[in-house]
């Protein structure tokens, strides 16, 4: 496919925070990552408003295990406190998605190149990313490099059951993506199989809870450069 992308996503430690946890003013991971933070991660790589990423599938490579760490927290009101937090410890994942023009986006129509933003990409997933990846959180570093999605071994290869995740956040509809003026929230219940989890797209989330009204920010050829002179300029060096 000329707008897919396929990589690897690694690191030390991941916070994929289920927000029910937050109340307290502690912090427990998802055992997965959202969909929302996969997509993060992909924009890291590469992001314009004139696309829209969507991630398709994810691929778990290695067995799921959590630590907690005695955090101090900056609180709002001056000093700090000690809370938990449970993290995902030595994450390692296969991401597979794609992109598709925003079509939310008409004063964007002048940047639908589809083969230069794909080379873009690629060339921006070979150095590791246009902007630095975090794992959830910014204190979980994380790295990408380009990967065939399937290919290796994984941890849950063997195994035959199917594991059902309960009830997370898909991700957040912004009104430049879907035309609305409002943020709004998906949920959905994940099953994995074999280390696999396919992702239904946005639209076919069917738990959908609105949080506010936001409009969408304006773009247009003076605040954003072309991707065909993006590249032109990424490969004079």
């Amino acid at each position: 496919m000329r707008n897919a992308i396929e990589f690897e996503v690694f690191g030390d430690y991941a916070l994929f925070t289920d927000p029910l946890t937050k109340l307290g003013g502690e912090k427990l991971s998802y055992q997965v990552p959202t969909y929302q933070a996969l997509k993060g991660i992909t924009e890291s790589i590469y992001w314009k408003p004139t696309i829209i990423m969507i991630v398709d599938e994810l691929r778990v490579m290695k067995p799921i295990q959590m630590e907690s760490k005695g955090i101090r927290p900056i609180e709002y009101g001056g000093g700090n406190t000690l809370a938990n937090y449970t993290y995902l410890k030595d994450v390692h994942y296969q991401v597979r998605a794609h992109f598709e023009f925003n079509m939310n986006r008409p004063d964007m129509a002048f940047d639908r190149n589809e083969g230069k933003h794909y080379s873009i990409m690629h060339r921006s997933l070979k150095a590791g990313g246009r902007r630095d990846i975090f794992l959830g959180t910014r204190e979980c570093q994380g790295y990408v490099e380009p990967r065939t999605f399937g290919e290796g071994e994984s941890f849950y290869d063997d195994y035959e059951g199917e594991l059902h995740l309960g009830p997370m956040v898909h991700g957040v509809n912004y009104p430049d993506e879907t035309g609305r003026d409002q943020m709004e929230v998906r949920l959905w219940n994940p099953v994995m199989k074999k280390g696999l989890i396919t992702f239904p797209r946005p639209e076919e989330c069917s738990q959908v809870r609105t949080i506010a009204g936001m409009e969408p920010k304006a773009f247009n050829e003076t605040n954003v450069e072309s991707a065909d002179a993006l590249l032109t300029n990424l490969e004079r060096g």
